[in-house]
């Protein structure tokens, strides 16, 4: 079994920041990639931001120059400093982990279960 606890999340106004947390526990031997998606009203959940094991980053590009994603791999999480919010980047944000919960077996992917992101003034 496998937890993904976030935090972070809230309102805040335009031009504002924010900085999400995700630390993974549990049965886990390997964390592959760890990142963040989110999911807007009415919209299908779209990948924000990804680091891999090998601190590979991978941003949409929506964010890009105002998101940063950042991992501490001795304590299995990942954070998401969020600069320079607008409105549209308002939704649930989930967490995200591919890894495996054994040596040798198939990966899997765990899920957060998200924290709201309001960006309104």
């Amino acid at each position: 079994q496998v937890q993904l606890v976030e935090s972070g999340g809230g309102l805040v106004q335009p031009g504002g920041s924010l900085r999400l947390s995700c630390a993974a526990s549990g049965s886990i031997f390997s964390i592959n990639v760890m990142g963040w998606y989110r999911q807007a009203p009415g919209k299908q959940r779209e990948l924000v931001a990804a680091i891999t094991s090998i601190g590979i980053t991978n941003y949409a590009d929506s964010v890009k120059g105002r998101f940063t994603i950042s991992r501490d791999y001795a304590k299995n999480t990942v954070h998401l400093q969020m600069n320079s919010l607008k409105p549209e980047d308002t939704g649930v944000y989930y967490c995200h982990t591919k890894g495996r919960p054994i040596r040798l077996g198939p990966e899997d992917d765990w899920w957060g279960q998200g924290t709201q992101v309001t960006v309104s003034s």
